[in-house]
């Protein structure tokens, strides 16, 4: 029997992010997680994560795994509901079916994004959280993107009139929100080059990029301009999404996956025998209450410098607010006040405010803009962010109860994504 009230359940972890919510202990979770998988390599890539955790040098965890593999997996995980947590990041074909399972069967669930990659799934999902409020149990995803330091203080500094007004409506052609996102196949985590699963390749299994990545900027988009906002479907209107694919070379494909040729489930999109399309790049324009927005996500395959970057501004009436992660940053997100018509005296002041809640924050003039100063100790990195939801889970766990507003926004994240990508079909 578990001595503490939380204990974990991962089932199918196909992707490095179930890994990544183990990245360090938590005083109220027991260090016994019953994991639920078929065997293949998936699994055993997962359990070596897991592995590097607990034998790190630095802050070493205390995980011990406890493995039930079988095709009966999913079957086995809801009859015997070893846990009151379940942690879902995989397969995306599969998980949809995962989630409206284990909710019927009354768990707790932290699935990571994306919770639906088609409106099929969309709907699915709609029963999903039904079931979860008929069985009084919480069903949330992996939104690290809330816990960048950047993204946090351009909300906060969104949110003070006397320096950046309010948000502008902008128009299709000039959004008031702009957010983008590049991402590469080929990178590192925790140290050590990223090796993919085939399916990730696949976006019938790992779905297209503008209903996988675009959810954190989708997220961004209705966090940061409506905070603590119920919003619902009626106010998303699509103006315009597009999706283009990237290529890979077997080479490529083989390096990041340790597999010598295409599966035949890729079959169907090659463009020869040797180079694949993968439908990872993505665009949505559209207005939220009026508001006009545009999320953009890009794949390559590697980078020669730096990593995954993010861009994002928010165009107020007295000022904009700008994440930049280019070469002149270098490759570290900074953010960016450029006023029209607040005054230095003026900006200073109203800074202050952020000030006294994050305490070592400084303007610094720039040229013509502020470069806002954050310490090294707010930078935690991508990897410490899932630790970091985790724990906003556990405490709302705790009390039983989500945020009014987050599972009415979910819906209409996942509204927005799935339905972008019918319009983007369409093309």
């Amino acid at each position: 029997m578990a001595q503490k009230p939380i204990q974990f359940i991962t089932l199918d972890p196909g992707h490095f992010h179930a890994a990544l919510v183990q990245n360090k202990n938590y005083d109220n979770v027991e260090s016994t997680v019953n994991v639920y998988a078929p065997a293949g390599q998936d699994l055993q890539d997962h359990l070596k994560r897991i592995e590097s955790y607990n034998t790190r040098a630095k802050n070493p965890t205390n995980w011990v795994e406890n493995v039930y593999q079988g095709s009966d997996y999913l079957e086995k995980m809801l009859t015997e509901k070893k846990g009151n947590v379940l942690v879902i990041s995989g397969n995306n074909k599969k998980k949809t079916e995962y989630i409206l399972k284990s909710a019927q069967a009354g768990i707790n669930i932290l699935a990571d994004k994306p919770m639906c990659i088609d409106s099929k799934g969309y709907q699915q999902l709609i029963q999903a959280f039904e079931a979860a409020k008929k069985n009084n149990v919480l069903l949330y995803d992996i939104m690290t993107e809330r816990s960048e330091i950047t993204t946090i203080l351009q909300k906060e500094i969104s949110q003070i009139p006397s320096i950046f007004g309010t948000l502008q409506k902008g128009t299709p052609n000039n959004p008031s929100i702009i957010k983008e996102s590049v991402h590469h196949f080929y990178k590192y985590v925790s140290g050590s080059p990223l090796k993919r699963p085939s399916w990730f390749m696949d976006v019938s299994q790992q779905g297209e990029g503008i209903v996988d990545v675009t959810t954190h900027l989708v997220d961004l988009v209705q966090w940061a301009a409506f905070p603590n906002v119920t919003l619902s479907t009626k106010d998303v209107q699509l103006t315009s999404a597009n999706r283009w694919p990237t290529t890979m070379t077997l080479s490529q494909f083989s390096i990041i996956t340790g597999q010598n040729q295409f599966p035949d489930f890729l079959k169907n999109n090659l463009m020869n025998d040797t180079t694949l399309n993968i439908y990872a790049n993505g665009e949505i324009n559209y207005k939220l209450r009026g508001i006009n927005a545009k999320v953009k996500v890009l794949w390559n395959y590697s980078t020669p410098e730096g990593g995954d970057t993010h861009y994002s501004i928010m165009k107020g009436t007295k000022a904009n607010v700008e994440i930049r992660q280019g070469k002149a940053e270098r490759f570290t997100p900074q953010l960016y006040i450029q006023t029209n018509s607040v005054s230095d005296s003026e900006l200073l002041k109203a800074f202050e405010v952020l000030q006294k809640k994050y305490a070592g924050i400084a303007l610094k003039k720039q040229g013509s803009e502020w470069l806002v100063e954050i310490p090294d100790s707010y930078r935690t990195g991508h990897e410490a962010h899932f630790g970091e939801v985790m724990d906003r889970f556990l405490d709302y766990k705790a009390k039983n109860k989500l945020p009014e507003w987050e599972v009415p926004n979910m819906l209409v994240k996942y509204y927005t994504t799935t339905k972008a990508l019918e319009l983007a079909k369409k093309k």
